[in-house]
């Protein structure tokens, strides 16, 4: 649970004192007065500003502090300081203005918005709604948290989808949106090399595939489709042949897609964002492109000896 909100210098604060009657202290104050309260009176003072120094002036208590404090905290020590002065005093203390305590929304437009921290303790989809929610679409969008030194990220759409993920807020959190697509690079034998983007929560090797074209039946080897990815150390299994302290180890996957059961591996395959897809070439394209250098090469010379000739 996020910590209780504590005022701070700058807050505005709306304090109303309750007498029984006889009412003696508070009845002549040139304030906005509330009569018959409870059979009582009740007095609103002006609008208190919590100063440089943290403090508020409340008539005849003085000096209360205020920053630090929660509202029912500053209304325990006026009622306090009032007691012997004031007939059976009553004070409730409210929070008029918060100038403080906030949680700022950044959006994928690159706007910022200050969200204010109330004691119900916004959620994260409560920040990010009151800011104006997102231009991008849902699934290309990231939610990154920065609190303190902690920074955290995690796609939108998987916050919407699990109730888990809408965390509480704490006050001077920073919200920030960012659009983010995951992509993965595809490269050899395959309809299309390119950088394709894809939604969250991410697409399998094999709607990759169908993204790309497919494999070209002319040059593709089906048994050499290959994903380079760069893992987690602690994902992977038994001893990595890896000297570096790095938690990120580089790791080669191959499917032969020429045993129809690795259809069902392929599918089940999630691509994962910065990934490297590879389909190999077959051997035989690789003879007919060194026949074409030879043919190319060769041709003209033929033409030339029979022109000569």
């Amino acid at each position: 649970m996020p910590a209780q909100q504590d005022l701070a210098a700058g807050d505005l604060l709306d304090i109303t004192i309750w007498e029984a009657p006889p009412a003696v202290l508070f009845g002549g104050l040139q304030a906005e007065s509330l009569s018959g309260a409870a059979g009582g009176h009740a007095t609103q003072l002006p609008t208190q500003v919590i100063d440089a120094q943290g403090n508020i002036m409340v008539p005849f208590v003085g000096r209360v502090r205020a920053a630090g404090r929660s509202v029912a905290q500053v209304a325990a020590e006026i009622s306090q300081g009032l007691n012997g002065k004031a007939n059976r005093p009553q004070v409730l203390v409210r929070l008029a203005q918060n100038q403080t305590s906030f949680v700022t929304v950044i959006s994928d437009a690159g706007g910022a918005t200050r969200v204010p921290f109330t004691p119900k303790s916004e959620r994260l989809l409560d920040a990010i709604s009151s800011a104006g929610g997102g231009k991008q679409q849902l699934d290309k969008l990231t939610v990154q948290i920065t609190r303190g030194n902690l920074v955290r990220s995690m796609p939108l759409s998987t916050v919407i989808k699990d109730p888990r993920q809408n965390i509480r807020l704490f006050p001077g959190d920073t919200v920030a949106l960012l659009f983010k697509p995951n992509t993965f690079v595809a490269f050899g034998a395959s309809g299309k090399n390119d950088e394709i983007s894809f939604e969250e929560p991410g697409i399998s090797l094999t709607q990759a595939l169908a993204r790309t074209g497919g494999l070209l039946d002319n040059r593709a080897d089906p048994s050499g489709v290959f994903v380079f990815r760069m893992e987690r150390r602690s994902a992977l299994a038994g001893d990595v042949a890896d000297s570096s302290e790095s938690q990120l180890v580089p790791v080669i996957y191959r499917i032969d897609l020429r045993d129809p059961g690795n259809y069902f591996l392929a599918r089940s395959f999630k691509m994962h964002d910065q990934d490297i897809m590879y389909v190999a070439n077959a051997p035989i394209a690789d003879l007919q492109k060194f026949l074409n250098v030879v043919f190319s090469v060769a041709y003209p010379v033929v033409n030339s000896i029979n022109a000569f000739k």
